[in-house]
């Protein structure tokens, strides 16, 4: 009696470990038993019973349920972690208390379930460096380089770049070597996001040119920005600010200092599996006199010929309204490298 009583209420175990279950209901009235481990860009990943790890479309489901709390979360920012209920066609129900009525929801209303923890934020950035020589009627030799650095939080970005470039001109009769390039820029800039569009920032800029007599020139600014596109395809956003300007050249004692305003904007798009444009523009007018201005755009042309290494023509314009004594307002410069990125 005892022994025949102890098989009964084993069965009876292993039934009720096998009726409960996470189930999905599908719209030609198949059903799938097993484990629901999330949902992410409408996609169910489901461990079946029957058929291991597979993965369904939502638009496929009638409906689903499971047999302990998942963590929903909604498109408009609920998150729910209880049981769900199979309910009516492209619906499911939630049930907070055994009093209360079951409340229903939309399966388009779902953003993801059970979604796998965020990487965390890492810095991401590119090392690119180019040289050129040349011997024999003119011996010439000049380098540059660049780096750029980047991370981005679900709040704030940080960003930092720099670009150096370096040239000499040996003259063949007396072997004198003529300095025909020296110059450097950094930029670092702070993004913080009120919104998912909407940002302020806090930039500044340091740029010296020996050739074209700038000593230094110093940019420190802040103002707002608004994110239009962020994706990994294409990045559109644009700017509004004030900044505070300082240049010294090196062949006047005075120097200048005003405040201006900042407008700007930055633009990249990958055109090609490999190819990449890249383009940002900053315009400095001086608030005293809006034709007094500073201008300075980047445009870059980017090919990965590996996922990691790739070759880039870039173009520096610049164009300075009040440049140094006996010097052009436009100053533009053409770079060839090639680059690894991480």
């Amino acid at each position: 009696m005892w022994f025949r009583t102890s098989i009964v209420l084993l069965c009876l175990v292993i039934f009720a470990g096998s009726s409960y279950a996470d189930e999905l209901y599908f719209m030609n009235g198949d059903r799938l038993s097993g484990k629901i481990k999330h949902l992410v860009d409408g996609k169910f990943v489901f461990q079946s019973d029957v058929a291991g790890e597979v993965t369904v479309d939502i638009l496929n489901v009638h409906t689903f349920s499971s047999d302990s709390p998942i963590t929903v979360h909604l498109k408009d920012g609920t998150v729910l972690n209880q049981k769900v209920l199979s309910s009516k066609p492209n619906r499911f129900a939630i049930q907070a208390d055994q009093t209360l009525q079951a409340q229903e929801f939309e399966l388009d209303a779902i953003l993801s379930i059970n979604p796998p923890p965020k990487p965390k934020p890492k810095w991401s950035g590119d090392i690119a460096a180019g040289l050129t020589s040349t011997h024999g009627n003119t011996r010439t030799d000049s380098m540059t380089a660049s780096v750029n650095l980047s991370k981005r939080t679900e709040r704030d970005r940080t960003q930092f770049s720099a670009d150096y470039g370096r040239g000499r001109q040996e003259d063949p009769a007396t072997g004198m070597k003529t300095t025909t390039e020296d110059w450097w820029r950094t930029k670092a800039k702070y993004d913080y996001f009120f919104t998912k569009r909407l940002y302020g920032y806090l930039d500044g800029r340091y740029e010296k040119d020996s050739i074209a007599q700038l000593d230094r020139r110093v940019i420190v600014g802040g103002g707002g920005g608004y994110q239009w596109i962020e994706s990994e395809d294409m990045n559109f956003s644009t700017e509004v600010g004030m900044a505070s300007l300082y240049e010294k050249f090196d062949n006047q004692t005075d120097s200048n200092s005003e405040i201006s305003a900042q407008l700007g904007y930055h633009f990249d798009k990958k055109l090609t599996k490999t190819i990449k444009f890249i383009n940002d523009t900053t315009y400095y007018p001086s608030i005293e006199k809006f034709s007094d201005y500073y201008l300075t755009s980047t445009a870059e042309l980017r090919a990965n010929f590996t996922e990691t290494f790739f070759t880039n023509f870039k173009t520096i314009f610049g164009y300075d309204v009040s440049p140094a004594m006996g010097q052009g307002s436009t100053d533009v410069k053409y770079v060839w490298g090639v680059g690894w990125s991480f």
